[in-house]
């Protein structure tokens, strides 16, 4: 299942880190953020439970970029 997010973030680089985070947190198949539409598209893996994912995403991602947002 894919699901999209909106995300508040400065920069290319910092959503590339952002990106990252997201793509190795367990429960995550794949992650893209796009900085120029500030959206974060996260495909879950099979039987995830998609909103423990996501805590586990946002605090990932705001271990690398401390100012970012993601909207859940």
């Amino acid at each position: 299942m894919k699901k999209t997010y909106r995300i508040e973030v400065d920069c290319a680089n910092c959503a590339n880190k952002m990106e990252e985070a997201a793509r190795k947190t367990a429960g995550v198949k794949n992650a893209v953020v796009n900085f120029m539409t500030l959206k974060m598209i996260v495909e879950f893996e099979d039987g995830a439970d998609i909103q423990a994912v996501m805590q586990q995403v946002r605090k990932s991602c705001k271990k690398v970029e401390s100012d970012c947002e993601v909207y859940l």
